[in-house]
């Protein structure tokens, strides 16, 4: 969705197993973003794990077993009875954390971006892709600036 990431990504082998720390670096940055949007305290208890997998805190069995709830979490997600598009940005940010804990920053990374153009302008907001310029913006950079930050 977001071009220029993906091409950062490619470019930087994002998807390679050398680069797992900055994938889960990435994908927290994103979702750090959204979490005022989420609803469910236990996944944002989750997304705190995964701060605390990256300051070296917690193993890999305890992310990828935070990674297990927050997908049963994101699976069983509600929603939201609001008309305005809060409910889908609950929805994207909770889907966001989810996808981070696994591993899989490209799509944490749009599930944000999703996240903040649904809260901001609901849902006919996120037919226009320009409501997502800013956000898919930032991302590029915040990616470009950790990988930056890994090879110093």
């Amino acid at each position: 969705m977001n071009d220029a990431l993906d091409r950062l990504a490619r470019d930087l082998g994002l998807a390679a197993p050398e680069h797992a720390h900055l994938r889960y670096a990435f994908a927290h940055a994103c979702v750090l973003r959204v979490r005022h949007l989420l609803e469910d305290a236990r996944v944002g208890a989750c997304l705190a794990g995964l701060g605390r997998w990256l300051a070296g805190e917690c193993d890999d069995a305890h992310r990828d077993a935070l990674a297990a709830e927050a997908a049963a979490l994101a699976n069983h997600h509600p929603g939201s009875r609001a008309i305005d598009g809060c409910g889908h940005a609950a929805v994207s940010a909770t889907y966001a954390v989810a996808r981070a804990l696994a591993g899989d920053a490209l799509q944490a990374a749009d599930y944000a971006a999703y996240a903040t153009v649904y809260a901001q302008g609901g849902a006919a907001a996120v037919a226009d892709r320009d409501s997502f310029a800013s956000e898919f913006r930032w991302q590029a950079d915040c990616l470009a600036q950790l990988a930056a930050l890994e090879t110093e």
